[in-house]
């Protein structure tokens, strides 16, 4: 995992990035996963648009990476907002609980082992937005992170059966962390926003409100803990009633129900043990099937993530958690 801080404007920053990549012989022209056909380069030419409206500083992010790597900026535009609206790749856990002791956000990201080298751990601290630490198996879109104000978010990828000009899960997951400091804020972000793909967000602050997100194009639910539980728990598909019309069983999710399920249940048993530890140990396993992917089959588990909001910290491992330990990473302080 590369670990890159970014300061200054959000284009000084891509800027700097870009041309380092460029000097390192890194071009970025391409997308490993998939073709920049004609179809992504218009759908990508229609995102513009409601970026310029609701998210203009991200475009000034991207259109300096693409100076700095000398690329032309539209294929930055195809291979960043194409991202989750057509093919279904990312595979991703995601909980959070809340007890008058502990607020905790665990997150397992899901990919391809053939791309763990290329993953991110980002620091990002830019003039007119809020500092976070998040990770990201591109760039410039997030997956999870944590904000200086305590806001922490996890995205898990979900079959697009529609997509429209907007904001994909990374783009709206990144907006959140820099311009919303309590779950309350990301909510009334999130109603605000034009949404491009499928996905769930999952969402905690250190007050300990915490809610899951399940949202397209056309539909959103908000998902509170249940009477009597402390938690919130999603994979890779919808289980409200009112989003379950848009999953897709014929597509192989790398066991999402199954791995929700082993979250669920272990919430569910474990109430007295809701402590950090315990969310490594669902996330590594220990409670069912999580991370016990088979390399050979180019999945994995390619990092875990855990933010404790009670005591301002960060554990993350760079792998998959059965087999590694999570470290504290202290380079970001919260507020």
């Amino acid at each position: 995992m590369y670990h890159v801080r970014f300061t200054g404007t959000h284009y000084e920053a891509g800027y700097k990035w870009g041309r380092l990549l460029l000097k390192n012989g890194k071009k970025l022209d391409r997308c490993p996963t998939f073709a920049l056909t004609e179809e992504k380069y218009v759908f990508a030419g229609e995102c513009v648009k409601e970026y310029q409206r609701y998210f203009p500083e991200i475009l000034e992010e991207i259109r300096g990476i693409a100076d700095g790597n000398e690329v032309p900026v539209k294929i930055l535009h195809a291979l960043l907002f194409c991202m989750y609206c057509f093919e279904p790749d990312h595979k991703c856990t995601c909980f959070a609980f809340s007890t008058e002791d502990e607020i905790v956000f665990a997150r397992n990201s899901d990919f391809l082992v053939s791309l763990e080298k290329l993953y991110m751990n980002c620091l990002y601290r830019l003039e007119g937005g809020y500092g976070f630490n998040g990770n990201t198996t591109a760039f410039v879109e997030m997956e999870d992170g944590v904000n200086q104000h305590g806001l922490a978010a996890g995205l898990t990828f979900v079959y697009p059966h529609l997509r429209k000009p907007g904001l994909n899960a990374g783009m709206l997951l990144r907006c959140l962390l820099e311009k919303c400091k309590t779950t309350a804020e990301a909510l009334e972000a999130l109603r605000k926003l034009p949404i491009a793909s499928a996905q769930t967000l999952t969402i905690a602050d250190r007050d300990g409100e915490i809610a899951v997100v399940e949202c397209n194009p056309r539909e959103m639910e908000v998902i509170r803990p249940r009477a009597e539980e402390r938690f919130v728990a999603t994979a890779n598909n919808f289980n409200s009633e009112k989003m379950r019309p848009y999953r897709n069983p014929e597509i192989d999710d790398w066991h999402s129900d199954e791995r929700y399920q082993t979250a669920r249940n272990a919430l569910e048993h474990n109430e007295g043990n809701y402590t950090v530890t315990f969310a490594e140990d669902v996330l590594s396993g220990k409670y069912g099937f999580m991370c016990q992917y088979d390399r050979r089959q180019n999945a994995d588990t390619v990092w875990s993530v855990v933010y404790d909001l009670k005591r301002k910290q960060i554990w993350r491992t760079e792998g998959n958690p059965s087999r590694k330990h999570f470290n504290r990473d202290d380079r970001m302080k919260l507020d």
